[in-house]
């Protein structure tokens, strides 16, 4: 089954999916936050639709590698989530994914409105694109 990778930001969630072969990331929408239940039903059914195996969440890593309040706000997402879906949710360290999606998009000339706009997606597809190639990595492919 393909995979999701998650950007989850105060205001939005970044969402990328993979083929079912785990090999590409491919960024899909943006969902704009209101409140966690609405949040996780829009994902819910996401997910479902499109017979999402397993999540990738980032996780925002502070650059020395610690843990600050939106980790946590992170693994608590995931742990309310969980309750509401059965797949298995694993962590990405995305320390760099934003400011890699950023340079990508900058690189691609997107103006800065529209680059606000595809930065979560694009970093959830950073996100999943490294745990994906982490995968193949370990399997030896």
């Amino acid at each position: 089954a393909a995979l999701a990778g998650l950007d989850l930001g105060t205001k939005t969630i970044g969402v990328a999916l993979s083929d079912r072969m785990l090999t590409v990331a491919t960024p899909t929408e943006t969902i704009k936050r209101k409140k966690f239940t609405a949040d996780a039903e829009r994902l819910v059914a996401l997910l479902k639709d499109r017979e999402i195996g397993g999540i990738v969440l980032g996780l925002p890593r502070n650059m020395d590698g610690s843990e600050g309040p939106r980790c946590q706000s992170t693994r608590a997402f995931a742990r309310n989530f969980s309750r509401l879906w059965d797949g298995p949710i694993t962590y990405w360290d995305e320390r760099l994914s934003t400011v890699a999606a950023e340079r990508a998009l900058l690189e691609a000339d997107t103006s800065r409105a529209k680059r606000a706009e595809l930065i979560d997606h694009v970093a959830a597809s950073y996100i999943l694109q490294g745990a994906l190639d982490r995968l193949r990595h370990l399997k030896g492919a």
